[in-house]
């Protein structure tokens, strides 16, 4: 099986075009091997504010905007199996307020959902130092 067919980007609600994809599903590929994981199946999905916030409220009980929910459908220690939503809104926002590029930070949320499926957390403290951490060690693997 092919990269293509294990990790897929779709959109939903927006125009969105994801560039340099195979660069990106290797990037992610990698990513799971250096934390001892294989990925078998993950679906970015690329949409609007609407779109997530009508999710968040109906999956999660959130009356909020966020920039990505995580869905994992596969056990704990085993091979991730997931969608990964993600807000382009949030994204262009975010990305405006914490003063870097779009890819940066569109990266950084890919990476975030995906560490989630890995069996990160950031509910705590000492969680979102240790997501940060690999959050940003992963980015600086990818050169964009």
């Amino acid at each position: 099986m092919s990269l293509q067919d294990v990790i897929q980007f779709h959109t939903e609600d927006t125009t969105f075009n994801l560039q340099e994809t195979d660069k990106i599903q290797k990037w992610l590929t990698e990513t799971a091997q250096r934390e001892g994981s294989q990925i078998a199946s993950l679906s970015f999905i690329f949409c609007s504010d609407d779109y997530l916030y009508d999710m968040n409220v109906e999956y999660l009980n959130h009356d909020t905007l966020t920039d990505v929910i995580t869905f994992q459908y596969s056990e704990p220690n085993t091979d991730i199996e997931g969608d990964i939503f993600i807000s382009i809104d949030r994204i262009k926002e975010n990305a405006t307020q914490f003063e870097v590029s779009f890819e940066h930070e569109l990266f950084r949320v890919m990476i975030h959902g995906t560490l989630h499926l890995l069996g990160y957390k950031d509910k705590t403290q000492e969680d979102k130092t240790l997501m940060t951490t690999k959050e940003n060690f992963y980015l600086n693997l990818l050169e964009y």
